[in-house]
């Protein structure tokens, strides 16, 4: 089984089940092997259904999805799971996410759980996602297991240095969710005039300054065109001095921040 695959393939929003099942197969075929879920979603049971379609060899997938906030006492974690692993098709689920430390949501109660399901080998590592710093240490205090991935919203409006710093010293993978700030990098003037001296697109300028930022994106895509140009994003390698120009775009500006968000 692969770590973590350099880009992967976001599911949020890609309800219509024919359509996901086509984006999550023409993906693979593409040569992402990283599938970015959740319970909240809705997309386990299309996602499961395209890794049952594909060609590609199940092994060969890194499958991610999270626990839901209204799903994190103990009982309703060791439940859920359990549903799903089998929408997704999966006797094991290579990431397991807290989706929100929101809601139902105890460090003790919820955590155990995900340790449980970790040493039985039901998941292969243990996520948190959208955690603070503060969040993080109150996890890591209590886990067994170690906290594989963080994922969070990153892209050149939003991208939470410090955060990334913590999760580096604490040898925590970052994933960035709405890497292209759901559109609004392609309206920026200074990631067109990038794109247009590196003969790409603003989308894979904002991608691969996440990559190289040691953040692994998951962008959302449906149609076959933006799966290969996000993917081809891999191919894009910024100097030094244009890293330094996009880290410098920095709003702090959220695209996702709801009321019950930890911040």
């Amino acid at each position: 089984m692969p770590m973590l695959p350099p880009i992967g393939l976001g599911t949020f929003q890609n309800t219509y089940g024919d359509e996901c099942i086509e984006s999550v197969t023409t993906a693979l075929d593409v040569g992402y092997r990283h599938v970015d879920t959740a319970q909240d979603y809705g997309t386990e049971a299309f996602v499961g259904e395209a890794l049952a379609e594909s060609d590609v060899d199940r092994e060969e997938v890194f499958v991610a999805t999270k626990v839901w906030n209204d799903n994190l006492a103990y009982d309703d974690v060791m439940q859920t799971v359990e549903e799903s692993r089998n929408r997704l098709g999966l006797d094991t689920i290579d990431l397991l996410y807290i989706h929100w430390p929101a809601g139902a949501y105890d460090p003790e109660e919820t955590l155990a759980a995900f340790d449980e399901l970790y040493e039985a080998g039901d998941i292969r590592h243990v996520g948190v996602s959208n955690f603070t710093v503060e969040e993080l240490e109150r996890a890591r205090a209590v886990l067994d297991a170690p906290i594989f991935a963080n994922q969070i919203e990153v892209h050149p409006l939003c991208q939470q240095p410090d955060l990334r710093e913590y999760c580096a010293e604490a040898d925590i993978e970052v994933v960035g969710y709405s890497p292209l700030a759901r559109g609004r990098v392609v309206d920026v003037s200074e990631l067109r005039d990038i794109a247009a001296e590196y003969d790409a697109t603003a989308a894979q300028v904002s991608l691969a300054w996440a990559r190289q930022r040691d953040v692994t994106p998951v962008p959302m895509a449906r149609t076959e065109q933006y799966i290969k140009e996000n993917y081809a994003s891999l191919n894009l390698t910024l100097s030094e001095e244009t890293l330094a120009t996009i880290d410098a775009l920095d709003e702090e500006r959220r695209t996702i921040d709801p009321a019950y968000a930890p911040w």
